[in-house]
């Protein structure tokens, strides 16, 4: 059954749709939406009560954005995927503001010993966009994209600082319809206490050029927050806030220990906002647009392919309004009608309705002739996605291959001179390979053991091979250590190993490397099966292809998934 999902929050307020607007866009995001509100899954049956559709348009729209790659079906379930999250990527790379100011954000969460987080505001609301938690039982931490009432922290005061009438109209008609925060997950219930005083701090944060928050997310969780303003309007583009524990400080001791810090940060990360950016080696100087980053092509290639292509479920204006978002990024934060038509290939008669839909809805805004991506973008699952764990983002690649190959399919990690098991999807056969997650096996005489080392460089290699002292563990294992390093390079050169009854007598593993988005082998996959089944040459011939796509697919979703969160290894 599943379990109850909490409330979505309320659909921003948006003027009166445009004649041009592109309704299937507006269908589609909303069961993005939807999707995001409960937690990332959600039966389709569900989907077409909360957004008060058809099932039959639902089914279309699902149908579609499994071709895109958003989202996956497991069984009656509708489930958002990590492609999802390259629309939250496109607005993180193009504001900027993970890259340029997180590696000063992390060293100052370092030197302060507390943990520091960026965030930006978003309507009457705060989203945060980067985070650097300290190691501690009681560590305060949100997830990017997670979006705060602004009444509920230090940032908001110092956005609201700047609000003018239609601003605090639009909060005043909020909190009057939520008077509890109910449409905000990421926060407990709140009486109100906070809204009661919020015009004074924004007052008092005007004034003081700081924000203080006195366990007004939470209980016992206390912050201080500083703007930082690029000099074009005066208004913060985003806010650093250190987040504490009442155990550690009070408010007022808190402000006396990292004022100081941040303000002499302050200046550092305003130069490198204003600072202009190198240019993607990617960019094409004629136009200034930049190719989409690898893994970002698969939604504007299928909405290129069309219904021909596709069949009649597939949606192609939601698939083309998509493929529009992921235009934008690292340099090419603000760009033309023409130029985003050049990077999705797409007519700009088709561009131009996707961006006045996308404007109407609040995700991407406008300033003369150019557009950007706005924060917003980040209530599409993206709070909920950058919490995915490798296993998870493995498994779901892990059980396609088992069922393709009808063999077990596994993915480890190495650790220490051991692989341990994180993800494992076992063959539906009387006789099958009995091994669980967290089990352990000495690294030199397993496939995915030797991929792991051969990704190692040479000397950390050779080290780990001589901690290790291998044993025979068959009357088949390979111990000499010359041999081993023979095999480690073999490995690394053709990109797999196939290992035969070196583990255990009648076990053959075929594994590959699984890279991060830096071409760092982080993971292995692997195949395993009986030695009986077939010759070890007919094994590698049908087995090496599917798993190597496997690898492949999960490799797209670590460099989505991994461009600004950090990947947990589960």
């Amino acid at each position: 059954m599943t379990p109850a999902s909490p409330p979505a929050a309320a659909a921003p307020s948006v003027p009166d749709q445009p004649r041009e607007t592109v309704g299937p866009l507006v269908r589609g995001l909303g069961v993005l939406r939807a999707l995001a509100a409960a937690g990332g899954r959600r039966p389709v049956s569900d989907l077409a009560r909360t957004t008060r559709l058809a099932r039959a348009t639902v089914d279309r729209v699902i149908s579609t954005l499994e071709h895109t790659g958003h989202l996956r079906l497991e069984g009656r379930d509708a489930v958002l995927t990590p492609r999802l999250m390259e629309l939250g990527n496109a607005y993180l790379a193009a504001s900027g503001l993970p890259a340029l100011l997180g590696p000063v954000v992390d060293e100052l969460a370092g030197e302060l010993d507390e943990s520091v987080s960026i965030a930006v505001p978003d309507r009457d609301g705060v989203r945060f966009v980067h985070q650097a938690t300290r190691g501690r039982a009681m560590s305060p931490a949100f997830r990017i994209g997670d979006l705060l009432p602004a009444e509920r922290g230090a940032p908001g005061a110092l956005f609201a600082a700047h609000w003018d009438e239609d601003d605090w109209a639009r909060w005043r008609q909020r909190c009057a319809a939520d008077p509890r925060d109910e449409g905000f997950p990421a926060v407990a219930a709140d009486g109100g206490a906070a809204g009661a005083s919020f015009p004074a701090r924004a007052g008092a944060a005007r004034e003081h050029g700081w924000s203080l928050d006195d366990q007004l997310i939470e209980p016992q969780l206390i912050a201080v927050a500083v703007p930082v303003r690029t000099g074009r309007t005066g208004r913060p583009v985003c806010a650093v806030s250190v987040v504490s524990h009442t155990s550690r400080h009070s408010a007022g001791s808190l402000a006396e220990a990292v004022l100081p810090r941040l303000h002499r940060a302050v200046p550092t990360m305003e130069h490198l906002l204003r600072a202009p950016t190198e240019p993607s080696p990617d960019a094409d100087t004629a136009s200034g647009a930049a190719a989409p980053p690898e893994g970002a092509g698969t939604p504007a290639l299928a909405a290129r392919a069309g219904k021909r292509e596709l069949g009649p479920e597939f949606v192609e204006s939601l698939a083309r309004g998509l493929s529009v978002l992921t235009a934008f990024d690292a340099g090419r934060a603000e760009l033309p009608l023409a130029a985003v038509a050049e990077a999705t290939g797409l007519p700009r008669a088709t561009v131009r309705r996707s961006l006045i839909t996308l404007r109407h809805l609040g995700y991407v805004a406008a300033e003369g002739r150019l557009f950007r991506p706005t924060p917003r973008l980040l209530e599409l699952g993206f709070a909920h996605l950058s919490r995915l764990t490798l296993p998870e983002i493995a498994q779901p690649h892990l059980a396609a291959l088992a069922a393709r190959v009808h063999e077990s399919a596994s993915l480890s990690v190495l650790e220490d001179t051991d692989i341990r098991y994180i993800a494992r999807v076992p063959a539906v056969r009387i006789m099958s390979v009995n091994i669980t997650v967290g089990t352990r096996f000495p690294a030199f005489a397993t496939s995915m053991g030797r991929v792991l080392l051969a990704g190692l460089p040479p000397a950390e290699r050779a080290r780990r091979l001589a901690a290790a002292e291998p044993t025979a563990l068959t009357p088949h294992t390979v111990t000499s250590p010359d041999r081993l390093l023979e095999i480690l390079d073999t490995t690394g050169r053709q990109g797999y190993a196939l290992v035969d009854d070196e583990l255990e007598d009648g076990l053959r593993s075929l594994a590959v490397p699984v890279r991060d988005g830096g071409g760092r082998v982080i993971a292995a996959a692997n195949v395993s099966t009986h030695t009986g089944r077939a010759p070890a040459a007919r094994s590698r011939a049908e087995l090496l292809p599917p798993l190597l796509e496997a690898a492949r697919a999960i490799e797209a979703d670590i460099r989505i998934a991994g461009r600004f969160a950090r990947l947990a290894p589960g």
